[in-house]
């Protein structure tokens, strides 16, 4: 099978989970004798032309028709069987999946919202926000700036939303969606994304990673993420202030948020390591006895879930949006209230404190992720999913 991915890399300066998983797929094809390429934008190329380039980003996010040129150009010449795309925010844009169509079949992943939310991320001010979603319009993110902010920067998002919608790009120009778990299947179908088009297929972690024994993990707890209000480190850090003999709580990350973290860790046995490369993520991952996700947005699927359940470690988790469904309570890990520090407290201390526990949850992660996040099983997911597409595809073009 011939495969065209297509990719908008994030900047340079901000590490995506996004990236890492079109790099994997890629991988994962090439390995198994598909033949692959790419087309690809860097966000890098406007970033580096400061003003200039924010108003190009901004022309370019709805409707770029450069792209949607160049993408049938690159489809005529490579003839893949499926155009598998990823990110098309800001430069790409959607316009090329009308550029492309009936040549081959055209697949997106969902690795977020942003198809219906201007945002990316369901959430205003720090607390879940549906309402363009629930609405199928995208003026309430304008009236509220939802984008960095600015009712100004969040007007080409929301106009693109609108404008695809009128279009009947997501319904007419796209033979299969991929969405990251149930609830955000669920969640994309109400908000307007065709039922029988979307399947699930979550991120998978490669090879088979060593489980390191219970008996050489040192005994503490790690996050590892971006350290931005909606993903709950406040309330993780309150929790830690009841706690008293807490563990070691490692927070792997930076952000915005970093300032006020350092103040409120300030008397707590909390370490804020700062960005570290994957490969050192992963081997705090590894080396824990819990990694803890107190989110307090609706998440896509979290890479370092399927990071952790590699390497059997189990995981804690907010009650909100996927997570539930990924993380089994009792089972791979533990589930909490999000946005209540007495859940996060309570729930976490008597983990940690019930002796073979936090082993046995590790144990439940390791065979989730056998069952589910592999990447033999996901190959034969993301098999699946081209195979419908292309039908779609035949069908479309009379064939």
């Amino acid at each position: 099978m011939k495969v065209l991915f297509v990719h908008n890399y994030y900047g340079s300066e901000a590490p995506s989970g996004e990236n890492h998983v079109v790099e994997a797929e890629m991988a994962l094809l090439k390995s198994r004798g598909h033949i692959i390429k790419i087309f690809s934008r860097y966000s890098d190329e406007i970033r580096a032309k400061g003003f200039f380039g924010a108003i190009q980003g901004a022309m370019a996010t709805p409707w770029n028709p450069w792209m949607r040129r160049q993408i049938r150009l690159e489809v005529n010449r490579f003839r893949p069987d499926v155009v598998h795309i990823h990110n098309t925010f800001p430069l790409v844009s959607p316009s090329i999946f009308s550029g492309i169509g009936t040549r081959a079949a055209r697949v997106i992943t969902l690795h977020n919202y942003r198809l219906f939310c201007s945002s990316a991320i369901p959430v205003r001010r720090g607390v879940v926000c549906t309402d363009c979603l629930d609405t199928h319009s995208s003026w309430p993110a304008v009236s509220h700036s939802c984008y960095r902010s600015s009712r100004l920067a969040t007007l080409p998002l929301a106009f693109g939303i609108e404008l695809h919608r009128k279009l009947g790009t997501w319904t007419k120009h796209v033979d299969g969606f991929i969405a990251l778990s149930d609830f955000q299947r669920s969640l994309m179908v109400a908000s307007g994304l065709p039922e029988d088009k979307v399947r699930i297929k979550p991120n998978f972690y490669p090879g088979r990673p060593t489980v390191l024994p219970w008996s050489t993990r040192a005994p503490y707890v790690v996050f590892v993420g971006r350290l931005g209000q909606e993903k709950g480190l406040q309330t993780l850090l309150r929790a830690w202030r009841l706690w008293d003999g807490a563990p070691e709580l490692r927070l792997v990350g930076d952000g915005d948020l970093r300032p006020d973290l350092e103040r409120m860790a300030e008397g707590l046995s909390v370490r804020i390591l700062g960005q570290l490369t994957s490969q050192k993520a992963q081997a705090q991952i590894a080396g824990a006895q819990l990694l803890i996700l107190p989110s307090e947005c609706f998440e896509g699927f979290p890479m370092v879930i399927r990071e952790a359940f590699a390497f059997g470690t189990p995981v804690a988790v907010s009650e909100l949006g996927p997570l539930p469904s990924i993380v089994h309570h009792g089972i791979s890990g533990i589930v909490f209230s999000a946005a209540n520090p007495n859940s996060l407290f309570n729930k976490v201390r008597a983990a940690w404190s019930t002796p073979g526990l936090l082993e046995q949850l590790g144990k439940g992660a390791r065979m989730a992720y056998e069952a589910k996040y592999s990447d033999d099983v996901n190959y034969k997911m993301l098999m699946g999913i081209y195979q419908q597409a292309i039908n779609v595809s035949h069908i479309k073009a009379g064939g």
